[in-house]
């Protein structure tokens, strides 16, 4: 169906990951700019407007396709889509299956991410490769967790750098002084180099560009947790 519609998608097999909500929508125009980088409808310090961008860059990178349909003053509905990958028996197969088992992990892992895509999208790669996680969209929302939380050793936390009200920065102070064994990775659109000049972080911190692929995530997250 989605094929039929959209010229240049590739017909087969996907799953589709669906989120909607019931909030204001949006019109046309505001539509054809969603997923460039930088765009927001939210008011300034509410967003980096970086989400969508991500978003978008995390599923052509896996092959996807992404669909949005909107009504204002009715809500708005994400579909993305991915291809199917048939478990047949090739001679790269079992290069590529070695190379995945060696990136999956049992620990627990903190989410604050205040995109709900890519959120959800993150939590589902991480649940993949075997990780425990718990998620949160903001810094806040992230401190109660973790307080719920406290029967669990949380291994790592996973934050954007740029969210409202607190920063990824002020979030993993709070939980290193907390639980001083915690590790911290930093997730963000911005470039490594343009935050640590803008003073944002600081030098030779965990850090993963957005987009990323879910390979890409699980790499970085196997590097930083196996790092003394």
């Amino acid at each position: 169906e989605y094929c039929k519609e959209h010229s240049g998608s590739l017909p087969g097999r996907y799953t589709m990951l669906a989120v909607s909500d019931t909030g204001h929508g949006m019109d046309e125009e505001t539509k054809k700019h969603i997923f460039e980088p930088f765009f927001t409808t939210r008011e300034k310090g509410k967003g980096t407007g970086l989400g969508l961008s991500t978003v978008y860059g995390i599923v052509k990178q896996s092959g996807g396709y992404i669909w949005v349909y909107s009504e204002q003053k009715r809500g708005t509905t994400f579909k993305v889509y991915f291809q199917q990958v048939d478990a047949e028996v090739d001679e790269n197969r079992g290069k590529v299956s070695e190379e995945i088992k060696s990136l999956k992990g049992s620990e627990t892992i903190l989410l604050a991410e205040d995109e709900e895509v890519v959120r959800d999208l993150i939590f589902e790669s991480l649940k993949a490769f075997g990780y425990d996680v718990l998620k949160a969209e903001n810094g806040k929302n992230a401190l109660q967790v973790f307080k719920k939380n406290t029967d669990k050793l949380i291994h790592l936390l996973i934050t954007d750098v740029v969210m409202p009200d607190m920063s990824g920065r002020k979030l993993a102070e709070k939980l290193e002084n907390k639980s001083p064994s915690l590790k911290v990775l930093y997730i963000s659109g911005y470039t490594d180099n343009a935050i640590v000049h803008h003073g944002i972080l600081e030098e030779k911190v965990a850090f993963l560009q957005k987009p990323f692929s879910p390979i890409q995530l699980a790499k970085k997250v196997r590097e930083v947790l196996v790092n003394k």
